[in-house]
């Protein structure tokens, strides 16, 4: 028998800027007993998320104001919403631009135009997913399962020190006189090696471990 998510109660952000694709897929998840809330920019999606925090966020990558890459790496960036499941919607398919956003911060990359079902899918997988790891009132508190032979390079060991002090991927890449795309490489590359999460569980392992 397959495994269900209940809608019920599920919150969903909607980022993009075709009304007609809003229109579409909001009425198809509402239909689904999903509750849909929508933005047309990334900057507009956190002012939102000022006000009320999702379950998911389903977001397009190109995006006037601020994009969808942007968008994901500043929410991964802040402790309040680096949990939240993201799926991002976009036009361009080839496996660099995968690559790209799942390596900004998405949990999915979904290619346009795609199936309505398909896009249902993937929001129930990801929930389920995102249950497994625990709600947000106690993921904090849950203890972390990294690996005791975890090794980290010379530079790893000095970014995650800058990320246990809280700096952000940009204020890491100042410091250390390097791109915010090699601090991008190195945190994933970090994430890939604990099997960690996020940058807050990375930070919280560094301190605990005494790494940083």
């Amino acid at each position: 028998m397959k495994e269900m998510v209940s809608a019920e109660a599920h919150h969903l952000l909607l980022v993009d800027d075709d009304p007609n694709l809003v229109l579409l897929v909001k009425d198809y998840l509402e239909f689904r007993g999903y509750a849909v809330i929508t933005a047309d920019s990334g900057r507009a999606a956190l002012a939102i998320l000022e006000e009320t925090v999702p379950d998911m966020i389903i977001c397009d990558v190109m995006m006037p104001e601020m994009d969808g890459y942007t968008f994901v790496q500043q929410l991964r960036e802040d402790d309040r919403f680096s949990w939240i499941p993201v799926l991002f919607l976009s036009a361009k398919g080839q496996s660099q631009d995968r690559v790209k956003g799942l390596n900004s911060g998405a949990d999915v990359y979904m290619v346009k135009p795609f199936e309505p079902e398909e896009l249902v899918a993937q929001v129930e997988s990801s929930l389920r997913q995102s249950s497994r790891r625990g709600s947000r009132s106690t993921m904090s508190e849950s203890s972390l399962r990294v690996p005791e032979d975890v090794e980290l390079t010379p530079t790893e060991l000095k970014v995650v020190r800058y990320v246990a002090q809280g700096m952000s991927n940009r204020d890491v890449a100042e410091h250390t006189n390097v791109s915010q795309r090699t601090i991008e490489s190195h945190v994933s590359n970090m994430l890939g090696k604990t099997g960690l999460n996020n940058r807050t569980e990375l930070a919280r392992w560094a301190i605990e471990s005494k790494r940083a």
